[in-house]
């Protein structure tokens, strides 16, 4: 069964709207650094005594973005991280 894209384009399509929502009325900016994490699984068959019917995934995490110097990037991820744990002391989404 081929990868189902409709929760990436979800989240994708979501973060527009929110960009749209804060900024779309303001002729002065633009999206620079873009960067995606996804987490994909794989549902093995098995589990180690072999037997089926037993779900258990296995995980892989990919990354893309369009940021040149890596160092960047990083510091986008280390930002980004902190904003989660902001939204999780009770801070307002970003």
């Amino acid at each position: 069964m081929p990868l189902d894209g409709t929760v990436l384009g979800n989240c994708a399509s979501e973060q527009m709207e929110a960009l749209d929502e804060a900024y779309g009325d303001d002729d002065s900016v633009e999206i620079g650094a873009v960067l995606t994490i996804v987490q994909v699984l794989k549902r093995l068959d098995s589990d180690d005594e072999g037997e089926p019917g037993i779900e258990d995934y296995s995980s892989t995490v990919r990354i893309r973005h369009n940021i040149a110097d890596p160092y960047a990037a990083i510091g986008y991820l280390r930002a980004a991280e902190q904003s989660i744990i902001a939204q999780i002391s009770g801070g307002e989404e970003q």
